[in-house]
Order: C-alpha cells, then sequence, then structure tokens
C-alpha cells in the first residue's frame, strides 16, 4: 500500500482550502524544481562549452540529463507504489542536490556530465512522483485538469529556465546556474515534509533489482549507439556493435526478468492495455520533436541570428505559452466531457505543421515568424501532457498508478534521449558538411568552438557562409522532427477512450 489521500472534489476543496489542495501545491512546486534543473542550461550550454571544452561535447550535457532521468523515473515510480510518495520525493530531492554540487564546481566538462546525470535520476524521480501524487488524490475525470496544471508548472520552468540560465552566465557565471538549485531545494523538502501523509506500512517488499539494472543497461546501450553512431564511432565499428549486442540482450533478459519478478519494475501486464501503449508510443515521437526542439533552436538563435543567451531564452517564452494554453484547456475539456480521444490527434498534427515550419528557418527569417512558430509548437505539445498521464492512469489498476504515471514520462525521455542524441549527430555531421574547407585553418577549436564570437571575428562574406551553413545543418534536424510529429498523429487514432468516473 502507500500513502494514498483519499479522492477530492478539487473546486469545493479550493473553496474550503482543502489539506489536499496544499498536496497539489506542494507537487506542483516540486515538479517545477525538478523541471527548472532540466531547462535552465539550454541557453547557458554556448558559453558553457566554449569554457570547458569543444561543441562535439554540447548534446551530452543534455542526454546525460536525459538519460539518468528515464532510468530513474521507473524505479521511482515503482518504489513510490511499494514505499509511499513522500520517502521517495524526498530522497530524490537528496539526489537533484548532489549532482549540483558536483556541475557547481565542475573543472572540466566530464565532471558537469556526471553531475548532470545524477541530476537527471533525482529528477526523473521527482517528476514521475509528483503526477502520481495527482493519481491518488483525485477521482478520474479531474486528474485531466490537475495534470493540465501540472503541465503549466512544467511549462512555466521551461520559459524561466533558459531565461533565468541566460541571465545568469551573462552577469556571473554559468557555475552559478547549478547553484540556485539549493534553496528552491530545500524548500520544497520542507513543504514536503509537512503536506504529504507518511507510509504508515512498514513491511518488507520485494525490489525487483535485476529489472531495474537490465532496463538501465537496455536504455544507456540504445543511447550511446544513438549519440556515437555515425560519428564518434562507425556503424560498422566493432565497439558500436557491442554496444547493439548489448542492447539487444539487456532488452531479452528484461522481458524474461519482469515475466517472474514478484514485483516487477514495468509488469507485462501494463502492454495489454490500449491506453499505455499508445500514450506511451506518441509520448516517445512528441519527445523526440520537444527536446530537439529546445536543445538547438536557443543555438539558431545565438549562431545564425547573433542575438545573446537571454534574448535566445525569451524565443521558448511563446512555445511554453502555448503548452501552458493547451495544455490547461484540454485538462479542463477532459474533466467537464469526459472524452479525450480526438485531442491528441489534434495537437500531434498541428505539430508536425510546426515542424514543418522550422524547417525553412534560416539567418534571414524574421524573428517574429520564430515566435508564430513556438506558439505552434507549444500549442501542439500542451494536450499530450494533460491528456496522456490522465488517459493511462484511468486506464491501469490502482496499485500500478506510480509506474504508469512513470511509464509516460519514462517514454517521453527516451524519445528526447535518443532525439537529442540522434539529432546532434545528424547536426554536426551536416554542419561539418556544410563549411567544409570555408573555415580558416588556424581558427582555434575549428567547429567545436563554434559560437556567435567566433563567427563575429570572421569577415562579413564568410560570417554569412557559416550562418547559411548552420541553418542548413539544422534542416534534416526538423524534417525527421516533423515526421516523428506527424506518426504520432497516426498513432493517436489508435486510442481507445474509456469512461472517466467524475
Amino acid at each position: 500500500m502507500t500513502d494514498r489521500a483519499d479522492p477530492i472534489d478539487l473546486p469545493a476543496a479550493a473553496e474550503a482550502h482543502d489539506p489536499a489542495v496544499i498536496r497539489l501545491a506542494a507537487v506542483a512546486a516540486t515538479l517545477l524544481f525538478a523541471s527548472l534543473g532540466q531547462t535552465i542550461v539550454s541557453t547557458a550550454m554556448p558559453i558553457m562549452v566554449a569554457d570547458l571544452g569543444g561543441m562535439d561535447h554540447l548534446t551530452w550535457v543534455i542526454t546525460a540529463y536525459l538519460l539518468a532521468s528515464t532510468i530513474g523515473a521507473p524505479v521511482a515510480g515503482k518504489l513510490s507504489d511499494l514505499y509511499g510518495r513522500k520517502a521517495v520525493l524526498q530522497v530524490a530531492i537528496g539526489i537533484f542536490l548532489a549532482g549540483s554540487v558536483i556541475c557547481g564546481f565542475a573543472s572540466t566538462m566530464g565532471l558537469v556530465i556526471a553531475g548532470r546525470a545524477i541530476q537527471g535520476l533525482g529528477a526523473g524521480a521527482l517528476i514521475v512522483t509528483s503526477m502520481a501524487v495527482v493519481g491518488d488524490l483525485l477521482p478520474a475525470r479531474q486528474r485531466g485538469q490537475a495534470q493540465g496544471l501540472m503541465g503549466a508548472a512544467f511549462g512555466v520552468s521551461t520559459v524561466v529556465g533558459p531565461l533565468l540560465g541566460g541571465f545568469i552566465v551573462q552577469h556571473w557565471s554559468w557555475h552559478w546556474i547549478f547553484f540556485v538549485n539549493f534553496p528552491v531545494g530545500a524548500i520544497a523538502f520542507v513543504i514536503l515534509g509537512m503536506a504529504l501523509p507518511s507510509r504508515s506500512d512498514r513491511r518488507r517488499q520485494s525490489i525487483d533489482y535485476a529489472g531495474a539494472a537490465l532496463l538501465a543497461t537496455l536504455l544507456a546501450s540504445a543511447v550511446l549507439v544513438a549519440n556515437m553512431g555515425g560519428t564518434v564511432l562507425g556503424w560498422t565499428d566493432p565497439a558500436l556493435l557491442a554496444l547493439v549486442g548489448l542492447a539487444l540482450v539487456a532488452l531479452v533478459g528484461f522481458v524474461a526478468v519482469e515475466r517472474r519478478a514478484p514485483e516487477p519494475i514495468l509488469p507485462p501486464t501494463l502492454f495489454t492495455i490500449n491506453a499505455f501503449l499508445v500514450v506511451n508510443a506518441v509520448g516517445f515521437l512528441v519527445g523526440m520533436a520537444m527536446f530537439g526542439t529546445i536543445t538547438f533552436l536557443p543555438l539558431f538563435l545565438q549562431v545564425a541570428k547573433g542575438i545573446s543567451p537571454t534574448q535566445s531564452g525569451l524565443f521558448l517564452v511563446p512555445m511554453m505559452g502555448g503548452l501552458i494554453l493547451a495544455s490547461t484547456v484540454a485538462g479542463r475539456i477532459m474533466s467537464k466531457t469526459g472524452r479525450y480521444r480526438l485531442l491528441p490527434i489534434a495537437s500531434t498534427a498541428l505539430l508536425a505543421l510546426a515542424m514543418l515550419a522550422m524547417t525553412t528557418l534560416s539567418p534571414q527569417s524574421p524573428l517574429w515568424l520564430v515566435a508564430c512558430t513556438m506558439v505552434a509548437v507549444g500549442l501542439g505539445l500542451g494536450p499530450v501532457f494533460s491528456v496522456g498521464v490522465a488517459a493511462i492512469q484511468n486506464a491501469v489498476p490502482v496499485s500500478m498508478i506510480g509506474i504508469g504515471t512513470a511509464s509516460a514520462n519514462m517514454f517521453r525521455l527516451i524519445g528526447g534521449a535518443l532525439g537529442t542524441a540522434g539529432f546532434g549527430a545528424i547536426f554536426s555531421a551536416g554542419l561539418a558538411r556544410q563549411l567544409d574547407g570555408q573555415l580558416p585553418e588556424d581558427m582555434e577549436g575549428g567547429l567545436g568552438g563554434m559560437g556567435a564570437e567566433m563567427i563575429a571575428r570572421l569577415p562579413a562574406a564568410l560570417q554569412l557562409q557559416v550562418m547559411e551553413g548552420f541553418s542548413a545543418a539544422l534542416h534534416p534536424v526538423f524534417w525527421i522532427a516533423a515526421a516523428a510529429a506527424a506518426l504520432a498523429c497516426a498513432l493517436s487514432v489508435l486510442l481507445r477512450e474509456q469512461p472517466m468516473p467524475a
């Protein structure tokens, strides 16, 4: 048993200042804290990479975080089902802050990546467990509205994070983007301690250690293959083939272990549930498009358009505004009608069109067009978040709400991790091809040290060539993201709607 509370009526509870509303506010603040750590580095990465190493390390700052979040999410979801939400949330805050210490004092890119991985473990646990609390507190139909509010908290962090990161690196040092986590984490720890009940059942539980280890191996191997294939390692390189083999062995072993485990990390019965399969497949594809956009748009704006880190962060505001609006509206529609199947179909279709629009970006593109495109991206993302989690929570058994919720985050992060790694490889290869022979031979750092400052030192004619090449190297990334969104739209049609109790 977990520390589940009796379901509440959200509007009535809000009027009465019910403690359950305080619990929802506490977990929303925790979600904001975790997702802020995920997004604050986006506008700071060009300066961080220029300080510590080459651009070839760029995607690993994001990939390590996403990979660790992906691994931590299902483990935390299962542990919260077994041991309660409060304990998992508080331990996760400690893990996240430990990673922040490593990143904040890092003097090499390797230490930053290691610290980001530790941060990711904590963040993955915080995000999924916070969302699982919503399933504990609310009846099925009201979960859509609450998950919309959770999506809004995530959206706020994705606006505030890049802006805060850009402001910090402009006025202080990039190290401080990690130190700001400490006061926020301490406040979240105390609030959760007061707001959430402790688990009363102290019986020893069976933990699927083998399943957790095999799942971690599978996910890590898959992301390494996506990140290094065709760039660091050739596709026929024995080391890369060994990683592929390791992933296949881990997959087979994981399936075998989960069928026999008393408390499997990812129960096989979940894969017989339509909502679980469809929502997670859609989330995987949408994660590719989302994290590809968040990672590469600030880079495009800073390098190809020559704007500051803070200004580039401002262009994520329209996306998050659209996300918050669409997530909130979709949640309200679900709460009022109990219907939700058409929402992800429409939103992913819009997302595909927005990604297609991004394939036309160039140094000559007006900034207002970039902003409008980002609004459309946000409108396409929002309903997938609020509807997906609520649909899974409505379909899975009560005893599996934690791992069911974790699965939505896990598959979206798998898509984000593989997408970011793969997009990074595609972009790096395309950039090398576009700029082959154009840069001066004595330019320090070559492509790996490319940034706005480096481009500014070039002759005017060469600056334009470099910016055009940079933009062209990004176009395949957005084409693939558009195809992923279109496939997500097609898969959304397969979702079977189930009645949602009011």
